[in-house]
């Protein structure tokens, strides 16, 4: 017997979280060929959506596909992401909530395995670059 993935019950926890605490549910998701969203708001592969209550009607969240309906631009359209499509979930409010690993693909695995290292560290004035601190930022 296989263990299922945690993931969905990640996803329903934080949105019943949010809505508890009068928070704003948005799932972030890499557009793939099985999701069905407004293509026009899609930037990079990737789109953040409104989960919460009153951006929904119907939602489902069940093991494998989050649905629902939702108005955009005034049009009701229907949406249904594979749980596997989602990269994270998070209060808009406060930022909180999950970070998902993206999908194992053979391909991108492979790609982000291979760290390219740069091949010439002699800076532009011939002396060798100081290494940058590691650095992380919030994006909302």
């Amino acid at each position: 017997m296989s263990e299922q993935s945690a993931k969905p019950y990640l996803i329903r926890a934080i949105c019943e979280w949010c809505g508890d605490n009068a928070l704003t549910p948005f799932l972030a998701v890499k557009v793939n060929d099985q999701t069905r969203v407004p293509a026009a708001y899609v930037k990079n592969g990737e789109i953040v959506l409104n989960v919460g209550a009153t951006a929904t009607r119907k939602l489902t969240i069940d093991n494998e596909w989050i649905q629902f309906t939702a108005r955009f631009n005034g049009a009701s359209q229907e949406v249904a992401v594979p749980i596997s499509a989602v990269s994270g979930i998070f209060a808009k409010e406060t930022g909180y909530g999950f970070a998902f690993s993206a999908p194992a693909d053979p391909v991108a695995a492979l790609g982000a395995a291979t760290v390219p290292r740069d091949p010439d560290p002699v800076g532009p004035k011939g002396g060798k670059r100081k290494p940058r601190p590691p650095h992380l930022s919030i994006i909302k």
